[in-house]
Parts: C-alpha cells; sequence; structure tokens
C-alpha cells in the first residue's frame, strides 16, 4: 500500500516546503494542511510562472488532486475567498476540489486588530508576528470562545458574535489604546461569507479515513517549521500552533496510524523571519550573499529573512521531535560559487559543549556555535536532477550532513522549478 507522508518544516519555517508537496501531489490523492493560518506562504514555480498560496495546500496546482484543510487550520474567510478568486483567474479549478472542516476556527477583522494592537504596544520586545490575526484565534479556540466556521451559517452567530467582541473590544480600547471593531459590518461579512464557503465544507475526519481504507495515499502538508512550534520552538518567539509531525493526526481529524513516514525539509543553510534567537546568523557580506541568491523575502508578507549557516543541532532537536525519517535539502545551488562553507555541529554553553538546541529562547541566545569548514564549489548545480552529476564538494557536503543528523536524504533541491529535484529515495513507496 502507499504511505502516507507529513511534509514538516524543520528549521524556522521557509524552508521550501510547497515545493517538495507540490512535486509529489501528483502521486497522491489529496493535500492536507493540518494547522496555521493564512500566515503561511508557500512558493511554487512551475514552467516559470510563480504562485505563492497562503491556506489552500500546494497541490491545487494538480488537476485530479482533492485538497483538504483540517479542523486544526484557522480560517480568515475573506482571504481565503481572495485566494480562491486569484486562482480562478489563473484558470486552476478550486471550489469542487477543496473540502474544508466545519470546526475550522474563524480568522475576524478583530483578531487581526488584536494583533497588530498588541504589536505595536509591545514595541521592540514585539514578537515578530505576521499581523494577520492568527495567535489571536488560537486564543480564541483555547478559551472555548472560537467562532467556527459551520457557526456562521447558525442563528446563533448574531449572539456569539456579539459576546465574543464585546471582549476583544474591551482590550482594543481600554488596554490596547486602539479603536474598536464595527459589530453590523463584521456580522454582515461573516454572513455572506459563510454563504459563499458552504458548499466547501465537508467532513473531512471522515473522507480522509475513507481514502486511507481504500489505499488512496495522501500528503499532510505542515505550516511554518519546528523551531516555530508553541509547544517546542523558541518560546516566546514562535507561532501560535503545533506545527510539528504529531500535530497532524488532531489537526486533520484522524488517528496516528494514519501516518507512515515523515519528511523533513531543511534547507542548505538557515534562515528566520521576525524577532527571537538564532546562533548561526550572519551579519556580514557572506550573510547577505546568501540573502541576494536565495531570494530570501517572505512570500506573503514579504519581510527580508535573516541568515545563517546550517545548524546541526537545531536540526538534531528538530529531527526528534518530529520523528524524521527522511529529510530534503532544499536550495542547495544557493552555496554555489562560495570558497568555504561552515556547518555548525555543536553549541558552546555556560562552560560546556551541547549537541541539542536547549529549550527557551533565553538559553538559545547564549549558545555560541561551533563551526565545522568545508571546502566550496565553484560548479552551478542549478537544476542538476542526478545526485553522481553534483560536484564532489557539494555530494561531500551532503553526505555530512547525512553523518551528522544521522538522518538519510531523501531529496535535494537545486532549483526553483518543480522539477529541479534530486530523488534519492522516495517517500511514498
Amino acid at each position: 500500500m502507499p504511505r502516507n507522508v507529513v511534509v514538516i518544516g524543520t528549521q524556522w519555517g521557509d524552508e521550501g516546503k510547497g515545493k517538495i508537496v507540490d512535486w509529489l501531489a501528483e502521486q497522491v490523492h489529496g493535500v492536507v494542511r493540518f494547522q496555521g493560518g493564512h500566515n503561511a506562504g508557500h512558493t511554487l514555480v512551475i514552467n516559470g510562472k510563480k504562485t505563492v498560496l497562503r491556506l489552500i495546500p500546494s497541490g491545487i496546482l494538480h488537476p485530479h488532486t482533492t485538497c483538504y484543510l483540517g479542523n486544526g487550520v484557522v480560517v480568515s474567510p475573506a482571504d481565503l475567498l481572495k485566494e480562491i478568486g486569484e486562482l480562478e483567474a489563473a484558470g486552476v479549478e478550486v471550489r469542487s476540489r477543496l473540502k474544508i472542516a466545519h470546526a475550522c476556527p474563524v480568522v475576524a477583522p478583530y483578531h487581526v486588530a488584536i494583533d497588530q494592537a498588541r504589536e505595536r504596544k509591545r514595541g521592540e520586545a514585539k514578537i515578530g508576528t505576521t499581523g494577520r490575526g492568527i495567535g489571536p484565534t488560537y486564543e480564541d479556540k483555547v478559551a472555548r470562545r472560537a467562532i467556527r466556521l459551520h457557526d456562521l451559517l447558525e442563528p446563533t452567530l448574531p449572539d456569539k458574535l456579539r459576546e465574543v467582541l464585546d471582549h476583544h473590544n474591551f482590550m482594543l480600547v481600554h488596554y490596547l489604546n486602539a479603536e474598536p471593531v464595527d459589530y453590523a459590518s463584521t456580522l454582515e461579512q461573516l454572513q455572506t461569507a459563510g454563504r459563499e464557503i458552504e458548499p466547501m465544507l465537508a467532513d473531512v475526519s471522515h473522507a480522509l479515513t475513507e481514502a486511507r481504507r481504500h489505499g488512496k495515499p495522501l500528503l499532510f502538508e505542515g505550516a511554518q517549521g519546528t523551531l516555530l512550534d508553541v509547544d517546542n520552538g523558541t518560546y516566546p518567539f514562535v507561532t501560535s500552533s503545533n506545527c510539528v509531525s504529531g500535530a497532524a493526526g488532531p489537526g486533520a481529524g484522524v488517528g496516528a496510524r494514519m501516518i507512515d513516514y515523515v519528511l523533513g525539509i531543511t534547507k542548505a543553510y538557515t534562515t528566520r523571519v521576525g524577532s527571537g534567537p538564532f546562533p548561526t546568523e550572519l551579519f556580514d557580506e557572506v550573510g547577505a550573499g546568501l540573502a541576494k541568491r536565495g531570494n530570501e523575502f517572505g512570500s506573503v508578507t514579504g519581510r527580508p529573512r535573516r541568515c545563517g549557516w546550517l545548524d546541526i543541532p537545531a536540526l538534531k532537536r528538530s529531527f526528534e521531535i518530529n520523528g524524521v525519517d527522511g529529510m530534503a535539502v532544499m536550495k542547495l545551488d544557493v552555496l554555489s560559487g562560495m570558497d568555504e562553507i561552515k556547518v555548525c555541529v555543536a553549541y558552546r554553553f555556560r562552560g560546556e559543549t551541547i549537541d541539542r538546541l536547549p529549550y527557551g529562547s533565553a538559553a538559545v541566545a547564549e549558545c555560541e556555535p561551533v563551526y565545522e569548514s568545508f571546502p566550496g564549489w565553484k560548479e552551478s548545480v542549478f537544476g542538476i536532477r542526478r545526485f553522481e552529476q553534483l560536484p564532489m564538494n557539494a555530494q561531500s557536503y551532503l553526505k555530512r550532513i547525512e553523518a551528522l543528523t544521522g538522518v538519510p536524504i531523501a531529496l535535494v533541491s537545486t532549483g526553483f522549478e518543480r522539477d529541479d529535484t534530486i530523488l534519492l529515495q522516495h517517500p511514498l513507496v
């Protein structure tokens, strides 16, 4: 039977998950998002055409692939419909192929207002959120006051909205010194969007269980990255959901036995967006060169990404948390032309040498990287699709990553196009 695979980011997000999900999606029945919201940006490049997806799974560009949004995803109705419209304008059929769980919490205008007002109040101590209301929506979910997609169709919506909006407007006005959110316009917006979304609502849990029963393989697509996980990341500089492989079950409404293989996505170097500690960050021309060659800007926000060398202690922690079976190394082509490449193999931390990322942002900020140096390669690897065609120094670099992490490399990306990919171990079989 073909395997069900979770594709997970193993760094601070932006690893290139969208490309790998898209590359594998043609071979599966469905692609499932199980956490996050429209703060995620998955960039696909097919035949030179760039598509940025925010909520809709990366399998949508394959016409025979069904896409699912599990109950762990928080959904902004306005942004979902906008994204659908953009894809439809490009000739992509979406509505008949997108199945959305009824229980997805709704990202409403008051969540965005709270998110942005908080960041302004924090000033230089801000978390570095995208300002799209994701965190406040997850807070409402945990506080059991969330409005969920099925609520948009119920006659009780006006009363539910009034209660939750009274709570948030009190915070906005009396604590955050911001303007309140209008009740009437918010109600109209949510009810109108609900009617348009209703045909796409489905029993996602049952649909995925039936796909499994009939031997139809699935890809579970994570957003953000493990080091941004609310429990396991560099807290508090994290996202507001669990973005590790184990979250695929509760986030999609399926059991743990649905997952057969965990594919961890990592860049050949490291990046981070927003605030928070970053042990291998480069502040020199080397870091600037990585950013320029790698086009390291957020696909949703446009924010520049901080760049640094590959961090093995962070990867070891991430691989353990996720139970990674194989990794995909992305953007190897960005390292071409460098005289020397470094890899962090350990940290000096409080007088000791450690080989795992510690917990807590304050501890991570104290870590001083211990580097191992490698000779670079001058030849371009852009578009190479066979491992043996890579320069010997590039091959040695990849083999050393395997040795240091103890996890085999399944895929290597050598360019932004879908097929600029070296396959070493197929995750689906």
